[in-house]
């Protein structure tokens, strides 16, 4: 990828329309289940509605687990429950507009520490490429204090990637750097486990999703691999509390990792938290390559629960072209700047595109 498209909500008071909720609805080409040729066909859909029905914001509560409830009860009043699962990116974009309105239009999604300068420990991700690009870029990971690196597997030579986990634990041994791997479902099954086997002498915190989503080897391969298995592609499409369970309860993995454009929106994330922290399962938190706008309510919502282990939040740094924001990535935290200032000129009434 050398771009990624958005598309924005912003949801105002007539009465005041200078105060308003922004929501990024970005989903990921191959991999959200809406169809993308058609999204602004939806989105236009869903504006109608939201106009025409006169869409209440819910009163805001000092719970952000109560807001979102009542913001789920708000949208399924409006749209549907099938509407909704069917379009994740688009429900974590009103919720995200909404929720913002709701806090007075300053893009506080939720009024937790985050916001008031507590940081959040993130990932620093390793881009696939030839092994000395690979290197560099860990190298430079490293230097600039990410004490957690993140590398895609199963993409080239097996060995070279060996190679690259055996180069940062020989160099780095001394500074405690958590690994982790994200295979996207690339090892077949007949050699998973003989790969994860190999990989773990390299001492690997996880590895997401090693083979293909929907595989029915996927329990048994949780039950074996020497490796925690985190699983990602293979939430996407699970929408209701019930298919939820049943998924957590037969493959039972180690990791969940939750994307709201993907999973179900901020409510649908929540959910799946609670489902996972019920069975000990572990998750954390990651983008779906959303600007800043997205990344900042994805933020906000990892704060809201106690973070002990870095977040997959650190891709607004990747954007030539992003939204200038208070969001800040440096020394393998993500932190909300209080001197940063929002340019929002574009999305101000009265610009072109309202």
């Amino acid at each position: 990828m050398k771009d990624k498209t958005s598309w924005f909500i912003r949801i105002w008071d007539d009465v005041a329309p200078e105060i308003f909720g922004l929501g990024e609805c970005g989903p990921l080409p191959g991999l959200s289940v809406e169809e993308i040729p058609n999204l602004e066909n939806v989105l236009d859909l869903t504006i109608g509605r939201i106009m025409h029905g006169q869409l209440t914001v819910p009163r805001m509560s000092t719970s952000a687990s109560d807001n979102l409830k009542r913001l789920n009860a708000v949208l399924k009043e409006y749209f549907s429950d099938t509407f909704l699962q069917q379009h994740p990116a688009v429900t974590f974009a009103l919720e995200t507009a909404l929720l913002d309105l709701g806090g007075g239009g300053t893009r506080t999604i939720f009024d937790n520490s985050f916001i008031k300068g507590n940081p959040i420990p993130i990932n620093g991700l390793v881009w696939m490429g030839g092994l000395d690009f690979m290197l560099q870029q860990v190298e430079i990971k490293i230097r600039d204090g990410y004490r957690c690196v993140k590398l895609k597997v199963g993409g080239m030579d097996f060995e070279k990637e060996n190679d690259i986990l055996q180069y940062i634990r020989r160099k780095y041994f001394r500074e405690n750097i958590v690994i982790r791997l994200d295979a996207n479902g690339a090892f077949k099954m007949e050699d998973a486990l003989y790969k994860l086997k190999q990989l773990s002498r390299f001492d690997v915190h996880s590895i997401e999703q090693p083979i293909k989503a929907g595989s029915a080897e996927l329990p048994e391969l949780c039950k074996t691999s020497p490796i925690p298995i985190a699983l990602d592609e293979e939430l996407i499409g699970v929408a209701t509390r019930e298919e939820k369970e049943k998924l957590l309860e037969k493959i039972r993995p180690s990791y969940i990792i939750l994307k709201p454009s993907l999973h179900g929106g901020l409510f649908g994330c929540q959910e799946w938290i609670e489902l996972a922290e019920a069975r000990k399962v572990g998750w954390w938190i990651t983008s779906a390559l959303e600007s800043n706008i997205g990344l900042n309510a994805i933020s906000q919502f990892a704060a809201n629960y106690p973070i002990a282990i870095p977040q997959g939040l650190g891709t607004g740094e990747i954007y030539t072209d992003n939204i200038p924001s208070p969001l800040k990535a440096d020394k393998g935290l993500l932190s909300w700047d209080m001197a940063g200032k929002w340019d929002l000129l574009e999305f101000m009434p009265g610009e072109p595109g309202e």
